[in-house]
């Protein structure tokens, strides 16, 4: 064994490694990006594959089809990512799988960089499928070591569920040696296993259940959900990144009640739990989000007629993410214990609003938007860096809800509203979701302009590769796909601008608004983050001409720009010379 300080999501590739990966799928999304990175870059060196696939449904099925030869898959995605792909998770489970098969959904407490904090152990449930909880970067390696294990002993896809504090946090982990055996691909077929017609998927339910509740059985004594010892009658059940808020607390108010640490959600070891509460008065769950674990005791409890007591969401928030702040002031006042006034209290970090980078080419494509419609029109947006455009002083994005909503989103409103509909969206997000609704726009007529944002990466979750860029996850020459080819085969008028040609982006939206159909604008121009900030020329303010009219600054919100001592100014060390201030200064002030 050896130890290294890794990541949460680190220790995850590594793991997956260990126990004999040989495919692994994702679609990058924070908090889980990391998993999928840090198995590209030892792929080759291990003879494992990696793919980017263009969404987390193609993600899974990916995995599936690896799993179904027999070869060990891992597939990674943020939270929100599995509602992409439970479509196929759903009879997953029905079917099983023959290699073992770790879905990591990454769940993010608090929304980090996320549009909502859903609670995925419930889509465990919902799905009939393990799923287990790390609380540090030591655990999610050790429990996705032993989710291979169990996924091939019970033929049964597994879900893996770090939260954004174990994905991202730091720990010493204690690895084993990568040693992958090949296995050799094959598929044998079998219809009533694989095809599910009505009569096959009916029995392949009851299968499911049988096998869950063996899983059930199984898992009572696992190593994963483990006791504490402690004094008093009251205890303490926790699960997740909750465990380690909930030891630092328990060390502030110097008190040592029992505790059940639980590292499987789902199926709940409900003897080992029975075990732990049938001596108790009183019962604290502690766990982010959802009341998964406090229902589950609720039910035991009246199940087996205890008398215990259950404390959960009564006292504990149902939304964000926990600390030990939090966590000590709520056990404080449940165990009625007064705190040490002189107690240090964490430093608030001052609030700093998210913006584009200097010389984003999002920017220049937004500020012509505006300009041209006045700020009279709808502006249906998505998932991305351009999500920022909501922001003043740009304004236009009105809404934001799921990958690909945006093009969707718009056709509805052109047939409920007189405005002009200019909608958003970027070119990964295209590819992962932007393309049905897109063909939707042209089946029923929807007067839309959809404006697709080509950064030439996916560039919110650290500038990963797509289907239109030149390379794979594995570094080798991809087989790209054109945008504007797309487009026009679905026989939709298609132009391309350069992102930092404002005159060129506005004629386009012009003519956009004009068409009597959907019409469609690609925006190119590459991340400013993509070379590593290769600057053009800097741009500086002629003092003798500036007007001070602010009018680079109120509106462009170019973070380059600032204005001081009566007039505006460029700070060098952040400008990347893309010129959009120069464009917009009335007296033409700016200068390179």
């Amino acid at each position: 064994m050896k130890r290294e300080l890794l990541m949460g999501n680190e220790a995850i590739a590594l793991a997956a490694f260990e126990a004999g990966v040989e495919v692994v799928a994702a679609y990058p999304g924070t908090p889980s990006t990391e998993i999928p990175e840090t198995a590209a870059r030892f792929a080759k060196q291990y003879g494992v594959y990696v793919e980017f696939s263009t969404n987390e449904k193609v993600a899974l099925e990916v995995g599936i089809g690896a799993s179904w030869a027999g070869k060990r898959a891992l597939v990674t995605m943020k939270h929100v990512g599995l509602n992409v792909a439970s479509d196929s998770l759903m009879t997953l489970s029905y079917t099983g799988v023959e290699g073992g098969f770790v879905l990591v959904s990454a769940d993010e407490p608090d929304c980090h960089s996320s549009q909502n904090e859903q609670d995925n152990r419930i889509f465990a449930r919902f799905a009939n499928v393990p799923c287990l909880d790390p609380a540090s970067p030591q655990e999610a390696r050790d429990m996705t070591i032993f989710a291979y294990d169990l996924s091939e002993l019970f033929s049964i896809p597994v879900i893996l569920r770090p939260t954004t504090r174990v994905c991202h946090g730091r720990g010493d982990v204690e690895l084993g040696e990568i040693n992958i055996q090949k296995r050799e691909g094959k598929f044998t077929k079998d219809v009533t296993k694989y095809v599910t017609v009505p009569s096959h998927s009916r029995a392949l339910h009851k299968k499911l259940l049988y096998k869950m509740e063996k899983i059930r059985e199984f898992i009572e004594d696992s190593n994963l959900n483990y006791v504490i010892s402690g004094e008093g009658k009251t205890g303490i059940i926790v699960i997740g990144a909750s465990f380690n808020y909930v030891m630092e607390s328990l060390k502030i108010l110097g008190i040592k009640p029992p505790i059940l640490k639980i590292g499987i959600s789902n199926p709940l070891a409900k003897n080992k739990v029975l075990s732990f509460i049938k001596d108790l008065e009183k019962v604290v769950i502690v766990e982010e989000l959802e009341p998964v674990i406090e229902n589950d005791i609720k039910i035991l409890v009246a199940d087996n007629q205890l008398s215990l007591k259950v404390y959960g969401k009564s006292i504990f928030p149902r939304t964000g993410e926990f600390s030990t702040d939090l966590v000590t002031d709520i056990l404080s006042r449940f165990f009625r214990i007064e705190l040490n006034k002189d107690q240090p209290k964490n430093i608030s970090v001052p609030v700093r609003m998210p913006i584009l980078c200097a010389g984003c080419p999002h920017r220049s494509t937004f500020y012509a938007i505006k300009k041209v419609t006045r700020g009279k029109a709808i502006f249906p947006s998505d998932i991305g860096c351009y999500t920022l455009g909501y922001t003043r002083p740009l304004q236009t994005v009105d809404t934001c809800i799921s990958m690909g909503s945006s093009f969707g989103i718009a056709c509805g409103l052109a047939k409920s509203v007189n405005e002009p509909i200019v909608a958003t969206l970027g070119d990964s997000t295209f590819f992962h979701a932007g393309i049905p609704p897109l063909i939707n726009a042209k089946y029923n007529h929807s007067k839309i302009v959809a404006v697709i944002l080509d950064n030439l990466t996916t560039a919110m979750t650290g500038h990963q590769p797509h289907p239109g860029t030149q390379l794979t996850a594995m570094g080798d020459q991809a087989g790209s796909v054109s945008i504007e080819k797309l487009v026009a085969a679905m026989d939709i008028p298609v132009e391309v601008v350069d992102a930092n040609n404002v005159k060129s982006i506005e004629e386009a939206v012009k003519r956009g608004i004009e068409s009597k159909e959907v019409y469609a604008i690609i925006s190119r121009g590459p991340c400013v983050l993509l070379k590593g900030r290769e600057k053009k020329p800097v741009f500086r303010v002629e003092v003798s001409m500036c007007r001070a009219c602010k009018a680079c600054i109120k509106l462009s919100g170019c973070p380059a720009l600032e204005f001081k001592d009566g007039h505006s100014s460029i700070n060098p060390s952040v400008c990347t010379g893309c010129g959009l201030c120069a464009y917009i200064c009335p007296v033409e002030a700016i200068k390179r």
